[in-house]
């Protein structure tokens, strides 16, 4: 009743009623298992005849649309796109007006094999130079077959603006997939966070693994045209097959999903930044080096002093493997990442570290262990202000179904758990607060099963202390 009545007050009285209610859910109840048992559809993926697979209709139509941020602030796109028959026109026509394109791009062709599978011919353009808080309409294709799209920029870099992310994860492509992306597309969510794990086309063989590609593109061209998805790469995405001949990691997934790493400063697509609105957000992949020394380890180290909270006072982190998970799935696969990087993500006062992989939902509270010492017998999260919570979003749907085994008793870091389908909003309002809710798919219908207000990790903080502070947290 607190928490529904503070929500409701929030939009109308200032900042210290705000840290009222906030601390009132801060220290609330002890986690909950939910009890929710899911009669779910079948985890198999939908027949490649369905019509989520449509191909669209036109001689070498343009088809798996799809654009990401092009670069570090908000301002550029990526739109990529597939031909099947030739390489045809890679121009991207563009203006702010629906069926008038002032603007062109030029974009850049690739394709690769796989196996004994070829894949189409595919596009990948930048388009930069847009305005903020702008509606863009875009055109690829020639004559009949040519196709139209639109997109909103985001708004100003600005400590108060108010946007709102969607998080999915290990989606695949199954009707449970189908279920999350339709949910999904009704939340009102204006950007995809991506935490990994994408087609589970590795799940086949030969020939099927490029054709299993093709039809997970098109599958969620329905969103992906339309709204940048901001990519993390998973553990099949690796696709690491020399039965086929095949040992390059990655190689699918880097042809199809251009990253804007260059503009953060990136050696590898794999890892990068963006700005967007009052968000800065930070991709690790989890799957390549990470420990001292290593070029994703430097590159993190620099990005976080990139970081400008008066800016972007939101600080989010994606990664595919969970640092912190009850579930037995998967269990501690996480840890050497968290012995690497949690101290600096405390010391930076990270907001919400969100990650995929095991195929069911937990937030954490704030915690942190950063002070475990294999001396001393520190070995437990402890509650921690100014640590990260931790969300694992890998609910999305594939095939390989859900992870329903979680430890027993919960542990204290947990806040709330599920296995069951879904995908999380982001809902930020202010430089101070934002709306977290994690939609469970009911079997058709969305539901608002985990809602939480959080405070922002920067302007929470005591305002005196924090203009007292020396900068004694060294990176």
């Amino acid at each position: 009743m607190l928490l529904a009545f503070g929500v409701r007050l929030l939009l109308y009285h200032p900042v210290p009623l705000i840290f009222i209610i906030l601390s009132s859910v801060g220290h609330g109840n002890a986690g909950i298992t939910s009890t929710f048992i899911r009669s779910e559809w079948p985890s198999v993926d939908i027949p490649l005849d369905h019509e989520a697979f449509a191909i669209p209709k036109g001689h070498n139509a343009p088809q798996q649309v799809h654009i990401t941020q092009g670069d570090y602030d908000g301002t550029a796109v990526i739109i990529s796109w597939v031909t099947t028959d030739e390489p045809g026109n890679t121009k991207v026509q563009y203006g702010t007006s629906k069926e008038k394109y002032d603007f062109t791009a030029e974009g850049t062709v690739t394709n690769y094999t796989f196996y004994n599978y070829k894949s189409g011919y595919i596009h990948h353009c930048l388009v930069d130079g847009l305005e903020y808080n702008k509606k863009y309409y875009y055109k690829i294709g020639v004559g009949e077959s040519s196709r139209e799209f639109w997109f909103q920029t985001p708004p100003d870099i600005d400590p108060d603006a108010s946007y709102t992310f969607g998080i999915i994860g290990d989606l695949g492509q199954t009707y449970n997939s189908l279920s999350t992306l339709e949910h999904y597309m009704q939340s009102g969510g204006q950007t995809v966070l991506y935490v990994g794990d994408l087609s589970y086309a590795d799940r086949y063989e030969y020939n099927n693994v490029g054709i299993r590609w093709d039809s997970w593109g098109r599958f969620i061209e329905r969103s992906s045209a339309y709204q940048p998805w901001i990519w993390s790469a998973g553990n099949h995405e690796i696709e690491y097959m020399p039965r086929m001949g095949e040992v390059l990691p990655f190689k699918s997934y880097l042809h199809r999903f251009m990253t804007p790493h260059i503009a953060s400063n990136s050696s590898s697509p794999l890892w990068y930044a963006v700005r967007r609105a009052s968000a800065h957000i930070i991709v690790l992949s989890s799957y390549s080096p990470f420990v001292k020394s290593t070029l994703q380890w430097k590159w993190l180290h620099e990005e976080l002093k990139r970081v400008d909270r008066l800016k972007t006072p939101w600080l989010i982190v994606l990664m595919h493997v969970p640092i912190y998970s009850s579930n037995q799935g998967h269990y501690m696969e996480g840890e050497s990442m968290r012995a690497v990087f949690e101290s600096w993500f405390v010391c930076s006062k990270v907001d919400f570290i969100f990650a995929g992989h095991v195929h069911a939902y937990e937030r954490s509270y704030r915690i942190s262990n950063i002070h475990y010492n294999v001396s001393s017998g520190d070995r437990y999260p402890v509650p921690d202000r100014s640590a990260p919570v931790y969300i694992t979003v890998g609910d999305g749907g594939n095939q390989e179904g859900l992870a329903g085994r979680f430890w027993d008793p919960q542990p204290d870091y947990s806040a709330f758990r599920e296995a069951s389908y879904g995908h999380s909003t982001l809902e930020i309002r202010n430089r101070t607060h934002a709306f977290y809710h994690w939609n469970r798919n009911d079997d058709g219908k969305k539901a608002q099963t985990d809602s939480v207000v959080f405070y922002n990790q920067y302007w929470a903080s005591n305002m005196q202390r924090r203009r007292l502070r020396k900068n004694h947290c060294k990176l």
